[in-house]
C-alpha cells in the first residue's frame, strides 16, 4: 500500500435495523481492492466464558461480550497496511467448522457493529459515521422473522431477548452517540431500490471527496 491514511468508515445500527442490507449495499459501489470489512461480531467472546442467565440464555448485546482491544488492535494494523487474520463469528456453535478469514488492507476500511460508537478508541478512528436506524416495531418484525423463521429460535426466547437484552442495550450503547454521526439512514420500508439509492449517493460523494474512484 501507499502511505496515504486510509479511509475509516464506522456503521451501526440497532438489531432489525436493516444495517446488513445496507453494508451489503454500500460495498456493491467498490472493487474488492477499494474496500475492506472488520465485523464487530468477528470479537465476540466465546459463549463459554460468558454467564448464562437463569433461563439459560446468554446476553450477547453487552460491550462486555466483545474483545474490544483485539478489535481496535486489527483496526490498527489495517491502517498501517498490514493483513488481519481473524476467525469468523460461529453464533458461538461449538460443531461449527473454523474458518479463518484473511482481511487485507485496503484505502477503504470499513467497521461495523452495534458498539463501535460506545468504544471509545475505536469511535475516534473513524472519519465518518453512518447511523442506520428503523422503528421499533419494523425492527422487532425483522428480529422475529430472523430469529424465528430463519435461524430456528423459539418466539418466546426472540421476544425475552428483545425486551431484556436488544432494546436496553440498544438504548444505552447505541442511541446516545445518533446525533454525533455525519450520516443517518431511516429504513422503515423495505425497498431495495431505496437503500441501493442512498448507498449509492453517499459512495459518490465519498469517491469526489476522497478520490478513491
Amino acid at each position: 500500500m501507499n502511505n496515504i491514511k486510509p479511509l475509516i468508515i464506522g456503521i451501526a445500527g440497532g438489531s432489525g435495523s436493516g444495517k446488513t442490507f445496507f453494508l451489503n449495499s454500500f460495498l456493491h459501489h467498490f472493487k474488492n481492492d477499494e474496500v475492506t470489512l472488520l465485523s464487530q461480531d468477528d470479537y465476540y467472546i466465546p459463549a463459554g466464558e460468558m454467564t448464562q442467565e437463569e433461563n439459560k440464555l446468554y446476553n450477547f448485546d453487552l460491550p462486555s461480550t466483545i474483545d474490544d482491544e483485539q478489535f481496535l488492535i486489527d483496526i490498527k494494523k489495517l491502517i498501517k497496511g498490514e493483513v488481519v487474520y481473524k476467525k469468523e463469528y460461529n453464533f458461538n456453535n461449538p460443531l461449527a467448522v473454523v474458518k479463518i478469514l484473511e482481511i487485507n488492507p485496503a484505502p477503504i476500511i470499513i467497521v461495523e457493529g452495534l458498539f463501535i460508537l460506545h468504544f471509545r478508541e475505536i469511535a475516534e478512528s473513524l472519519d465518518l459515521r453512518i447511523f442506520i436506524e428503523a422503528d421499533e416495531q419494523i425492527a422487532l418484525l425483522r428480529r422475529i422473522k430472523r430469529d424465528g423463521m430463519d435461524r430456528g429460535y423459539p418466539e418466546e426466547d426472540v421476544l425475552y431477548k428483545w425486551e431484556n437484552h436488544v432494546q436496553p442495550a440498544y438504548k444505552e450503547f447505541l442511541l446516545p452517540y445518533r446525533d454525533a454521526c455525519e450520516k443517518i439512514v431511516i429504513n422503515n420500508l423495505d425497498i431495495p431500490d431505496d437503500i441501493i439509492r442512498i448507498t449509492a449517493e453517499i459512495t459518490d460523494e465519498l469517491k469526489e471527496n476522497f478520490r478513491t474512484g
